[in-house]
């Protein structure tokens, strides 16, 4: 089959629907110590603060700084032996998770856990770029996007099942590993999956040519990117600065909403991921949708800032609910203003994706979305997770205030996001028809 044979044809999609499947396991070997906060702290003893190093800071450092190189590989090398390597070395780290006993040994895990995954998306991101017409890549994207949220949704399942079948039990006698706690059980259930994937990936998919307009691409440095980068700031900055602030937002949610619903509602782990899993996988699921269907519509309609203004929507609808969803009378109607947020705060995922590869040229997209995710990783999920904590720590001095920090942080950052991106739709809408 030609490329051009390939473009959009099944086996496009079917590579599409992989890197989807790689996705969600990433998402649920990431997502799955949110749900699993409170046993962890009390097997290990360890605060909200030291909690969220783990979940963000320990995670998101290395993932941040270890997609720049390995962008920099996926623009010039094969990006399917690059992904099937991250899925295999983050499925390790998963399984080295459970094995941990201390803070420090889950904190190296997690450094690893990101290593491999920031193997994913740029080269993801790029190779379905070279796959797809421009028409129809908003919708590609969106496809790969939802990947994320239906493994966060079974992650908060998963997690949930297995600690509601064994939790009731003081150790778990595992073969090879021993006694363990029930929460470690859990990490060496959802680790060695991915192992099978990477070997399914490696072995199936072939690496389209990078081209535009069928014209051979030249090989771009980090060097020149970085110029790219700077030649074009307004709509970097509204690129990287907005939907990086719209990270922090879901971020803040995802990781921080099982404690709320545990402190304030008296939820178990289990019930817990009765509520939020389905939530992601409807809710989150059908804003990615909802966001690259919206993108391609704005596309025919012929605005040249599609993927910008649709994530703009997003940010702007996220604002309310994610300041009123812990004043609440109810559980019931708490619940139903999470699930508007959560739609709309993963808006910005498809769309952000969609404005980088839009507005940076073919070899240079791996390294632009690897600097993406280095300050969206490393300010979103790092320092946005730990602020949360770090007010519910020192200010309020109360666990059950959690939900105070999150509206405060979120709507923040939700209201800034919107007013950034709207600064990057002209700069976006020139630069992108350059590209």
């Amino acid at each position: 089959m030609s490329e051009e044979q390939k473009k959009s044809s099944p086996y496009a999609w079917y590579v599409v629907l992989l890197c989807m499947i790689a996705y969600i396991f990433s998402s649920i070997d990431r997502q799955l110590l949110a749900i699993l906060i409170e046993p962890i702290k009390e097997d290990l003893q360890i605060s909200d603060t030291q909690f969220s190093l783990l979940h963000g800071l320990a995670f998101s450092l290395f993932y941040a700084t270890m997609g720049i190189p390995i962008a920099r590989l996926a623009d010039t090398r094969s990006r399917p032996l690059i992904i099937s390597a991250g899925v295999f070395l983050w499925s390790m780290a998963t399984v080295t998770t459970g094995i941990g006993r201390s803070f420090w040994q889950l904190f190296a895990a997690r450094v690893g856990l990101g290593v491999g995954e920031a193997a994913l998306s740029p080269a993801a991101y790029s190779m379905i770029t070279d796959m797809f017409s421009k028409d129809k890549l908003g919708r590609a994207l969106a496809v790969y996007s939802i990947g994320n949220f239906i493994g966060g949704g079974l992650s908060f399942l998963i997690g949930g099942a297995v600690i509601a079948a064994v939790g009731s039990m003081d150790v778990v006698a595992v073969p090879v590993f021993g006694n363990m706690q029930p929460w470690q059980v859990t990490f060496l259930i959802v680790g060695f999956p991915g192992m099978l994937l990477a070997i399914l990936f490696g072995l199936t998919v072939t690496d389209p040519t990078r081209s535009a307009a069928g014209i051979k691409i030249e090989k771009a440095s980090f060097g020149q990117t970085l110029k790219f980068i700077r030649a074009n700031g307004k709509c970097f900055f509204a690129i990287y600065g907005g939907f990086t602030l719209c990270a922090l937002a879901l971020f803040g949610l995802m990781t921080w909403l099982p404690a709320f619903l545990g402190r304030n509602y008296g939820l178990k782990p289990g019930e817990i991921g009765l509520i939020l899993g389905p939530i992601f996988l409807v809710a989150n699921v059908g804003g990615v949708l909802a966001s690259g269907l919206l993108t391609d519509y704005f596309e025919k309609k012929g605005y040249k800032d599609a993927s910008m203004r649709a994530g703009m929507i997003g940010a702007i609808g996220l604002l309310l609910p994610a300041v009123l969803f812990c004043l609440m009378p109810s559980l019931t109607v708490t619940i139903i203003v999470i699930a508007i947020a959560l739609f709309f705060a993963s808006f910005p995922l498809a769309t952000s994706a969609t404005a980088m590869q839009l507005a940076a040229p073919p070899h240079m997209r791996a390294q632009v979305s690897a600097i993406f995710l280095f300050v969206n990783n490393l300010i979103g999920l790092a320092v946005g997770t730990t602020l949360i904590a770090l007010i519910t720590d020192y200010v309020f001095q109360n666990e059950a205030s959690v939900g105070y920090s999150v509206a405060i942080v979120c709507g923040l950052a939700a209201f800034s996001a919107a007013i950034i991106i709207k600064s990057g739709l002209k700069p976006f809408a020139e630069l992108s028809q350059r590209s």
